[in-house]
């Protein structure tokens, strides 16, 4: 019995106040309970290939034995991976702005051009208009990740090896001229258009930011050597041989899968023995687009704009996607549908960030539990 008593008014009283905390701790309690926390995920390395769609990379008759069979062994399989654009460029830009295909970016911006709007973005964070280089409003996972403390930089095969053609950091083409990278050279096979961070003016405006970011791939091998050197998203594009788009290359290797192959099998390994991997890491490998006009996850066109995906089909295609991570059980395998902006969502998502463009698309899956398959709370 309590040493004092109440009133039957008093009481009551008392009796809603309970109540009304316990209604207010419910949302959080049930949150806990049913939405298992992300794994504590902070060095994301991403590895963008070329061209190639689900059944060729990963079928039964791959030429790419290290990326179709003994990756997915180590991680997790995303069979339902989809590009949202053909050609290139707007694969690369969805993926870190959410801005979907203009017709610029679907032919790959063959001349660097300014992208002109022709209104206002809209409630989806879509800028409606045309061309290459967004303009300072439009924001990148990369501003996302710089705002909030986080670090990023972009490893570039090739980039600056003709100085000639581009410069060595953040290189791309003087705006309103003939992208000279669009085709390899001998000596010299960078492609700008498979470096998103250039077409966006809220980077490549700041130069001492862009050059400090956007570097050869020849610095990586250094920087992953300790945590604090390893930024928290790193973003790795191979040349136009190795990551699959020509075939065969201009230097006289084969191309296609099998250069790609011998590219990861040469840097996964590198990125698996780095301490930010082995302590909070997430190795991505995907494809910009596929060989078909498949689409998934409720894509939309840019208001205004192209269909989406638009060339060959409502979409970029099945592309699938391994993903490797301490977080991951070996053999996984989901058949969730992912596409870039879920990507993207995901990203944001890991680092605490509001969701760009159509990333923010509630229909959008970002990976889970189906992916992180290790983490201890996917067993809850």
């Amino acid at each position: 019995m309590f040493p004092f008593s109440f009133s039957p008014t008093a009481y009551r009283a008392l009796t809603r106040a309970c109540l009304s905390l316990f209604v207010l701790c419910l949302p959080a309690i049930g949150l806990a309970g049913s939405s298992p926390a992300l794994p504590p995920i902070k060095h994301v390395f991403i590895i963008m290939l070329e061209n190639e769609s689900y059944p060729v990379t990963f079928g039964p008759q791959s030429i790419a034995p290290y990326l179709s069979r003994e990756l997915p062994k180590q991680g997790a399989l995303l069979p339902n991976y989809y590009g949202v654009g053909h050609y290139s460029l707007d694969n690369y830009i969805a993926m870190i702005s959410g801005q979907a295909p203009n017709p610029a970016t679907q032919g790959d911006c063959v001349t660097f051009s300014e992208f002109v709007p022709t209104g206002k973005a809209d409630e989806n964070g879509q800028l409606p208009g045309t061309g290459c280089v967004y303009p300072k409003s439009v924001h990148t996972l990369a501003n996302q990740l710089t705002d909030a403390g986080f670090s990023w930089k972009a490893y570039m095969e090739d980039m600056g090896k003709d100085p000639k053609r581009e410069a060595a950091t953040c290189a791309h083409p003087a705006i309103g001229t003939p992208d000279l990278t669009e085709h390899a050279a001998p000596n010299d096979q960078y492609a700008a258009k498979h470096n998103p961070f250039v077409y966006f003016h809220s980077i490549i405006d700041k130069r001492k930011y862009c050059d400090s970011r956007v570097v050869n791939l020849d610095h990586l091998a250094n920087d992953l050597a300790n945590i604090d050197s390893t930024a928290n998203l790193i973003y790795i594009t191979p040349n136009l041989c190795h990551d699959g788009h020509d075939a065969p290359c201009k230097n006289g290797e084969p191309g296609g899968l099998i250069s790609a192959d011998a590219f990861l099998r040469t840097w996964v390994p590198r990125i698996l023995n780095a301490p930010a991997f082995k302590k909070d890491g997430l190795l991505i490998v995907t494809f910009d687009e596929g060989n078909d006009g498949k689409a998934c996850c409720n894509e939309k066109p840019l208001p205004g704009g192209p269909q989406p995906g638009g060339q060959i089909g409502p979409g970029g295609g099945q592309i699938g996607a391994v993903l490797l991570s301490p977080f991951i059980a070996p053999g996984t395998q989901s058949d969730v549908e992912y596409n870039h902006y879920s990507l993207l969502r995901s990203l944001e998502d890991m680092f605490g960030l509001s969701h760009l463009g159509y990333a923010q698309d509630s229909q959008l899956h970002s990976f889970g539990n189906d992916v992180f398959t290790a983490h201890p709370a996917s067993s809850k």
